[in-house]
Order: structure tokens, then sequence, then C-alpha cells
């Protein structure tokens, strides 16, 4: 039988062909051969590129290969639930009482018997933390104990013979040295990531007063990223991520300086929780403009007009009070060390120690006055 038929779609003009029923439709002219390009070989070893060959990279070329395989096995994935009231649980069907949030971080092990440092807010409020290691295994973690003010946390794990990470000198740190990341950004573990160290010392990184200054990096970080390790081309750890700050084109980000979260550890480790010293006094940045500004409007203050540290306002019977400091007071130097802003200030008496003399310089209308403080311990939040 013939198998002619109408003109079929483009589609199955293929189906056709491969059949063989091609009666009736038009014979297709032949059509000439591509010429072969000079040197091509023959079909089945067909060369597409010219280039030389390049010679395989010899191992330990790569810094960051080597510093991530340093590292890598001893970062961590937390995962944490977190129990709240809802208050309209039970009330007109709308959920239950209590309601199960789920979280997720980074960490990394610091010791192999099973402690390991995250940050604070990834396991604050927790109610059960689950720490995943590399290999696969989860393991129930503890917290030890966690400090806001720096967003530093300690959980243990029970375990033995963990692999560790190499914690560096946050201190040597210079801008432009390699900034490594590691952690499980958006659930995708053990992602890696490099930058460079944009900056340090970041007092305003997160806002004023606080009592960090901050490692700023252009290493990608992402929410997940929290608790893991920022580490450099010798593989050694220098911070932890902590906070991103977004910006039109790229982000910013942020660590906890390992000095400082080594410190806070320690202290947790040792007593379960970490101790602050306090001056008790409220501050203010001073600027030319607004020297200005107060000396005409009232007769309490004569400033200089110049960049600096006014005090505002001293806490009754505080370590301040008691030390002689008062309103209006210029504050120079803390503890030896010269201060520009509310900031400094702070980190300056967080390098001292409660119940120890701190000496600080201040300018008090037009004499500088030399006086000693004992810091106190700050309260602690329940």
């Amino acid at each position: 039988m013939p198998c002619f038929r109408p003109w079929p779609s483009a589609g199955l003009i293929g189906t056709l062909l491969l059949t063989g029923c091609t009666s009736g439709l038009p014979r297709l002219p032949n059509l000439p051969q591509l010429p072969q390009l000079p040197g091509q070989p023959d079909e089945g070893n067909v060369r597409i590129s010219d280039a030389a060959p390049v010679p395989p990279l010899q191992p330990g070329n790569n810094v960051i290969v080597d510093a991530v395989a340093k590292v890598g096995p001893s970062v961590v994935r937390i995962d944490t639930t977190k129990r709240v009231i809802n208050p309209l649980g039970g009330l007109f069907g709308r959920g239950p009482t209590i309601q199960e949030q789920q979280g997720q971080g980074s960490g990394f092990i610091t010791r192999s018997d099973g402690v390991l440092l995250t940050n604070a807010h990834v396991v604050d409020g927790a109610s059960e933390v689950t720490v995943t290691l590399p290999d696969g295994r989860s393991l129930t973690g503890k917290v030890l104990g966690s400090d806001p003010l720096t967003d530093v946390a300690v959980v243990k794990v029970v375990a033995t013979d963990l692999p560790v990470a190499p914690l560096g000198d946050s201190a040597k740190l210079r801008p432009g040295e390699w900034a490594i990341a590691i952690g499980n950004p958006l659930g995708l573990d053990n992602t890696v990531t490099a930058g460079i160290i944009s900056a340090i010392q970041r007092t305003n990184a997160v806002g004023e007063g606080q009592r960090v200054p901050y490692i700023q990096t252009d290493a990608a970080v992402n929410p997940g990223n929290s608790g893991g390790p920022l580490i450099n081309d010798r593989g050694q750890v220098i911070g932890i991520n902590t906070a991103i700050r977004q910006a039109p084109g790229a982000g910013l980000s942020f660590a906890v300086p390992i000095n400082v979260a080594r410190q806070i550890a320690a202290q947790i480790l040792e007593r379960g929780f970490a101790s602050h010293p306090y001056i008790g006094v409220r501050l203010q940045a001073l600027t030319p403009q607004l020297a200005r500004e107060i000396n005409a409007t009232t007769d309490q203050c004569r400033l200089p007009e110049a960049n600096g540290v006014v005090v505002v306002d001293v806490m009754q019977n505080s370590p301040a009070a008691k030390g002689g400091l008062k309103p209006c007071d210029l504050i120079e130097s803390v503890g030896g060390r010269r201060v520009r802003n509310p900031s400094e200030v702070q980190l300056a008496v967080d390098q001292g120690k409660v119940g120890d003399d701190l000496a600080v310089v201040v300018r008090r209308g037009s004499a500088t006055t030399n006086l000693t403080l004992r810091p106190a311990e700050l309260p602690r939040q329940n």
C-alpha cells in the first residue's frame, strides 16, 4: 500500500524519514558536504581546539584548598528547635498552644572532646540543639553558655577524637589578607567562599556602643553561615562570621575576632558565663558643630570645638561616679589608649578587669584631669 499522506509538520518529517515512509514527499536536493578544516582528524576523533595542553596543578599550590582541608573537617551544622508560646493557641482553633521554631547555623570544633564555638544568636533560646559533623554523624549538643554582648556561645557534644580547627591571632590581621568563610549558608553544608580582609577594628559595624572590634570582609556570607569560622590562608581560624550588612551591588560581612571569642569562651568554660566590666556612664560623640550648639544653649558645659567623646550622664553610685567622672567631661584616654568615639571607650573599658584600677584622662573646662576608676561587674541579663 502506498504510504502517501499530506505534508507533515516539521516535527513529523523526521518521524516519516526514520520509518522510511517518504512517498509523496518532495525530494530534497543533495546538500553539499562541508569542507574539512586543515589538519582536522577523521570523525570519531574530532579535535576542537588547537591550544596547547595546560600542565596540571601540582599538589599544594592552592593555598585556599590547603587552608580548607585543615579546617573543613571541624566545621559543623547546628540545627535548633525553639519552643514558643502561641498567644492565640487553642483560641478559635488557631493552632497549638506551644509552637516550634526551627533554626540553623554553623559552628566549629576547638577541642577534640566535643567543645565547639558558634554565635550566641544561633543557639539563643533553643530547647534542642543538634550538631551534624561533616562525616554525617548527628549528635545532641548542650549549650554551656552564651554571651549576647559579643555574640559568642560554647556548645558541647559527647564525643572523642574529633577533628579540631587551629586558632590564629586576630591581633596580627592586616587589610588585604585572604579571608575564607566556611559554613552552611541556606542549608548548603560545607560551603566555601573566599575574599579578603576589607578592614579591622570596625567598632561601628552593627551600631554604636559595641564591645566587639569586628573584622570586615568581602567573602560571601549568607544566613546559615552564622557561627562558622573565618580562616586565613594558613588554615587558622581568625574570626566567627556573625553579621551581614546588605548594600546595593554587594553585601558586607563582619566577624567576631577570634581573640575576643577565645577570651569569652574561656570564661564560659570556667564559670558558665562571661564577665564584662562597666563604669556606668552615658556618652555622646562630640563634633565641633555639636560643641558650638551646646555652648550656645547652656551654661553647664563649656566644650572645646573638636571631635571627641563627651560624658552626658553618670549613674549614681557607679564606678564612674565614685571615681570622680562628671557630665561634660571630655574623655581623652582610657587605660592609656586614646579614644575618639563611644565605641572605643567601651572597648577600652572591656580591656580592663573588674575591680582593677583603670586610668581615665579627661578634659574638664580648660584643664586636664587624671582619674582612677575601678570597673564593676556588668549585671547579667537573666
